[in-house]
């Protein structure tokens, strides 16, 4: 489905992306994993044609990232990106003028099980509240690749089930879904794979079955990122930690998100 070859994206005084080569296949679900700064939303935003590599080839389909891809790829950023008059119904009439592929009776649908009130002024929302309207729109959509860029970051331990229980219920056959977080633990039930950013480049990735026959998806990412052994019992008891925090709805600092 998505071709991506030696692709680089620099900026004056650093690289962001540099030398990334991947293929995301039909009909799977990946979790794109890494700190702050590792790359994960350049490279996000180069797929859905927001920004241009420096060098290198993705590739849709067989097609170069472009105004024809757009209409297969959904992307939701990690910024708000309304105008300040909207209400949440206003923003779907916006998306309908836009996207051919943007169903409101599946806009509508997800509202009512988000508990959004679709009079609510947008700029009135938490940041919690607003995620979950910039997901149901972006769900909203007939795509072929969805992208979700830190979608839960920031909100609550009940949005948090929300937001996963929609993007779980919308993986239909043939959809693939790219997902950055820093919440780990939250996508290992569901993902199939998971790619670990580092500094710009694939530090790891696989099958999340394979990465976590002996350990979990928090203690990988803890090994990557934080320099600590696979057996280390501080390595084991701070995923613990992070998972419990995660559960309780507790911030934590052992991971960061872009």
């Amino acid at each position: 489905m998505l071709t991506i070859t030696d692709l680089t994206r620099k900026y004056i005084s650093r690289v962001a992306v540099d030398h990334v080569s991947l293929t995301i296949e039909p009909g799977k679900t990946y979790a794109l994993l890494g700190p702050n700064g590792s790359g994960k939303t350049t490279l996000m935003k180069m797929i859905a044609g927001l920004t241009r590599p420096t060098s290198g080839e993705i590739l849709f389909e067989g097609t170069p990232i472009g105004p024809k891809t757009k209409a297969a790829i959904a992307y939701m950023p990690t910024e708000s990106y309304f105008y300040n008059y909207m209400t949440i119904r206003d923003a779907g009439r916006y998306y309908a003028d836009f996207f051919r592929d943007f169903s409101m009776a599946q806009y509508q649908d997800i509202l009512v099980r988000m508990e959004l009130d679709p009079k609510d002024r947008i700029r009135q929302l938490s940041s919690g509240m607003n995620a979950k309207v910039r997901l149901a729109l972006t769900l909203s959509r007939d795509a072929k690749l969805f992208m979700f860029d830190e979608p839960l970051n920031g909100v609550d331990i009940l949005t948090r089930a929300q937001v996963v229980s929609e993007i779980v219920r919308n993986r239909q056959a043939g959809r693939s879904m790219l997902i950055s977080t820093h919440l780990v633990d939250e996508l290992e039930a569901f993902v199939d794979e998971a790619i670990f950013m580092k500094s710009g480049v694939i530090e790891r990735m696989g099958p999340c079955n394979e990465l976590t026959r002996e350990h979990s998806l928090t203690e990988v990412y803890l090994s990557i990122y934080g320099n600590m052994e696979m057996n280390d019992p501080v390595m084991r008891a701070a995923a613990e930690r992070i998972a419990k925090g995660h559960r309780d709805g507790g911030e934590q600092g052992g991971a960061a998100g872009c």
